[in-house]
């Protein structure tokens, strides 16, 4: 379907803007999904900057072109985190004093919220349509349910992400802009089940959907394809990662309290074609539902050089991204002047 393939920016955090989409460039890829970097150094979209400086994205968009490359989505997962977690100081290094203050939760969330308000309105005026992220979820701790947790505590946790997460897809509707969770463990929805909650507890609002990446379903046990299948209209954006179980009985799912990268661990994410991830089944499911957007490689594989992962990543995806058939295989088989009595 010669969708556009793009990379993501946020494992790419120590390269100034200029450089990364150079690299990039270089390698071949369409185009790049920008993580919003506030007031990070390394500038690859600033929120403020975007919004306050007409120059801003006039002089991104002039350096993408003389690039050859293209954007069509964002990320605002870090800050977006901070939403409904309850915070603790590994979120201060997320965001950027603006927005931790003085460190108040409700300070904090009021803040975080605004901002997920003005990430849609940069959006807007960068002209992109999607923006990915996290939700963040208050309720995550109890996912083992022991000691056991009352229902009305995960109600609760529900109860939150709607009163937190309404206003803020109002304003993306607003703005003609899809935000696009990344199912992922931490977050509100972490697999099919509480993705389909989530769509439930938002009034299956028109401007929220998925940031689909089956590197996230697949170690849970939980069918990529089965996900697409249930949520067709609600694909917003794809992310290409895979991800291996190692399978040595020793180590679960769990992680173990080992990093990633770490060979006892019982699995780990991969670069794309370098696991379990069944990517031509993705991308036939993708084809049936007639999703026409980017498929954005998230290199994330410390066994691998990350250029070299890079560069194999994008002759992956080529090679996989087949456009569906236009005829039966069997349309030949048969007369076309027989009618049926």
């Amino acid at each position: 379907m010669a969708r556009k393939i793009t990379m993501y920016s946020a494992q790419w955090g120590d390269l100034a803007f200029n450089d990364f989409a150079k690299k990039m460039s270089d390698f071949g890829y369409d185009g790049l999904e920008l993580k919003c970097t506030l007031d990070r150094p390394n500038d690859h979209f600033n929120v403020r900057a975007a919004l306050e400086d007409d120059g801003y994205c006039v002089r991104k968009h002039a350096k993408l072109a003389e690039l050859g490359l293209g954007v069509w989505a964002l990320s605002a997962h870090s800050y977006g985190q901070l939403v409904l977690d309850e915070l603790d100081v590994r979120h201060r290094g997320m965001v950027p004093e603006y927005l931790w203050g003085d460190g108040d939760p409700a300070g904090v969330r009021a803040r975080v919220i605004e901002e997920m308000k003005l990430t849609a309105h940069a959006a807007k005026k960068f002209g992109v349509s999607v923006v990915n992220g996290f939700t963040g979820s208050s309720i995550w701790k109890y996912f083992y349910s022991f000691p056991p947790v009352p229902q009305a505590w995960i109600d609760d946790g529900f109860k939150l992400l709607a009163d937190c997460w309404l206003p803020i897809l109002d304003e993306f509707e607003k703005c003609g802009v899809k935000f696009a969770l990344e199912v992922h463990p931490t977050e509100i929805a972490f697999d099919l089940w509480s993705a389909r909650r989530t769509l439930e507890t938002l009034n299956f609002h028109p401007a929220f959907g998925f940031n689909f990446d089956p590197s996230h379903l697949l170690w849970q046990g939980v069918s990529p394809a089965k996900f697409i299948r249930a949520f067709p209209d609600r694909i917003f954006h794809v992310h290409v990662k895979d991800v291996l179980r190692s399978q040595d009985d020793e180590a679960g799912i769990l992680g173990s309290h080992l990093n990633f990268g770490d060979c006892r661990r019982g699995w780990d994410f991969r670069s794309p074609g370098h696991g379990e991830v069944d990517f031509e089944e993705i991308l036939r499911l993708l084809n049936a539902i007639d999703y026409q957007g980017p498929l954005s490689v998230e290199w994330e594989d410390s066994g691998m050089d990350r250029e070299y992962g890079a560069q194999d990543a994008l002759q992956f995806v080529r090679r996989l991204d087949f456009s569906p058939s236009g005829l039966a295989f069997d349309s030949s088989f048969q007369r076309k002047d027989l009618r049926l009595r």
